[in-house]
């Protein structure tokens, strides 16, 4: 019998929705200020899961200035496929001068090309799509609240109409409708994205309603439980093509003393769902679970990119925007050159191309020719919180940034050439918290500490030196606040620098089905 590790999608990727067209299943999560936006993944087996590309990939979809806030940007998106067109509804929040709203796009594939944007006249984050018998288009928003829309236009027909909004905790939020039989379902995240999260469900005869809610409410909350996944919540429904059902989630998978840290941000989960008496039902969300029927591993990218396509692979993101005149493949072939368009990583408006840490141990890497350019690694949060390794007239540094406070904490003169920056983050290596409980572990079986250390070393024809271990947890949601979780990448503030290759990878246990 087989069984699968969650998360699925590992990794800051929060607030998943998906469809099933044929034995075919798409998803989409959150991107929030990183361009591009709505990572778009494709499964056979709801397991193993490929990224196709990015859903608002170009800028005449997305444009995010500058002073976007960190974990402002695309809020939940949902993608729906109805009358041969896939629709993917989102949210764009904080994008200065009052833009921003809810806009639908739609494509004939899933690779695209995606449309340009429909804004949809409802106010409101966390869009879902439904279209009831006749074929008209529902638009449920958070709140909670639904509207009869025109999807060439944008239009509202009929409403907004208030619906049920949950058991009466915080932040109603993310609506997903599903018709199942002769009734509507109505799925709603409350309890807040945090620790309180969970999912409810009521039902209805129409979209306009009355609501019944369940008797077992809530359908998942791991709220005030041991469970090494938390957060759960954001849940959507899908339907098999062997008749079964399934849920896809947002969780957490915090680590360290208390109040626990968790680094790589909300993750894409996967859970099974009965129905008894005709409500959906689901038990805990477990690391490791049965199998679905289908079983069909993927292909995934090799661990290193040598930057010799002639488009940089979907996973690579930047913060709120990439200028046309910021990178390039083609200036020098086989590797990826960086100019700078701001002189910090401390301030919006730098050139950062990176992807998200997907593990707790792992390791990323990249070979760097500097030249007289200040460029280097970094493991980013936001502009506050961010560990870097930077290279700058022959000297490399470890630079430190925690809120308002910015510090080298080691240097180290290099040879001329080219050179290996690695970054390593270790939930083995774990510096303890000051004042640690003497016989705390031995009393708990719980390691005292942050929830992990990031090593930052380079690689020379010298030799290798480790210039820092730094405690993990001042890269995290608890310390940095935020919606997101870490990006790993290459970055250059002053001049331009060449990079041949970088290299991420998971060491030792492989936590789930993804890269």
């Amino acid at each position: 019998m087989r069984t699968y590790d969650n998360p699925v999608i590992p990794g800051f990727h929060p607030d998943p929705s998906v469809c099933r067209v044929g034995e075919d299943y798409y998803l989409v999560c959150s991107s929030f200020e990183y361009f591009p936006g709505v990572p778009l993944f494709h499964s056979r087996d709801l397991v193993h899961w490929r990224q196709l590309g990015n859903v608002l990939d170009r800028p005449g979809q997305l444009a995010l200035p500058d002073d976007t806030p960190a974990s402002g940007g695309v809020y939940a998106p949902t993608i729906r496929h109805h009358d041969g067109l896939f629709h993917v509804v989102t949210t764009v929040v904080g994008a200065g001068d009052g833009a921003g709203g809810n806009l639908l796009v739609t494509a004939e594939r899933p690779e695209g090309p995606w449309s340009d944007p429909v804004w949809i006249d409802v106010p409101g984050i966390d869009p879902d799509l439904a279209w009831d018998e006749n074929g008209d288009c529902w638009c449920a928003v958070a709140g909670v609240s639904v509207a009869r829309i025109d999807t060439r236009t944008g239009k509202v027909l009929e409403g907004p109409l208030p619906m049920w909004s949950g058991t009466g905790l915080r932040d109603p939020e993310a609506p997903h409708l599903h018709r199942v039989g002769q009734w509507w379902y109505l799925l709603v995240a409350e309890g807040g994205t945090a620790l309180g999260h969970g999912v409810s469900v009521a039902r209805a005869r129409s979209p306009r309603g009355p609501w019944e809610p369940a008797p077992a409410n809530p359908l998942v909350s791991h709220r005030g439980s041991p469970e090494p996944v938390q957060c759960t919540g954001h849940a959507d429904l899908v339907r098999a093509a062997d008749g079964s059902w399934w849920a896809v989630l947002l969780g957490t998978r915090p680590r360290g003393w208390f109040p626990e840290f968790h680094v790589l941000g909300r993750e894409t989960f996967l859970a099974p769902v009965e129905w008894v008496d005709g409500w959906p039902r689901m038990g805990p969300v477990r690391e490791r679970e049965q199998a679905p029927a289908a079983w069909h591993p993927v292909e995934q990218p090799p661990a290193r990119d040598d930057f010799t396509a002639p488009a940089l692979a979907p996973h690579w993101i930047s913060p709120r925007s990439r200028p046309d005149g910021s990178w390039s493949l083609s200036e020098r072939p086989g590797r990826l050159t960086l100019t700078a368009i701001g002189g910090s990583l401390d301030r919006p408006g730098h050139t950062f191309v990176g992807r998200r840490q997907q593990h707790p141990d792992c390791r990323a890497a990249a070979r760097l020719e500097a030249g007289s350019a200040r460029a280097g690694l970094s493991v980013r949060v936001d502009e506050a919180h961010h560990y870097d390794l930077e290279v700058d007239g022959g000297t490399v540094s470890a630079v430190v940034r925690i809120g308002p406070l910015r510090q080298t904490v080691a240097e180290q003169p290099l040879p001329p050439g080219p050179l290996t920056l690695v970054m390593e983050m270790s939930t083995d290596r774990v510096p303890p918290p000051t004042g640690t409980v003497p016989g705390h572990r031995e009393a708990t079986g719980v390691r005292p500490g942050g929830p992990d250390a990031v090593t930052l070393s380079v690689e020379t024809s010298d030799g290798v030196v480790r210039l820092a271990e730094l405690d993990g947890r001042y890269l995290s949601t608890q310390v940095a606040g935020g919606f997101t979780g870490r990006v790993v990448g290459m970055y250059v503030t002053e001049g331009r620098a060449a990079f041949d290759w970088f290299e991420y990878a998971p060491v030792g246990r492989v936590d789930c089905a993804a890269p």
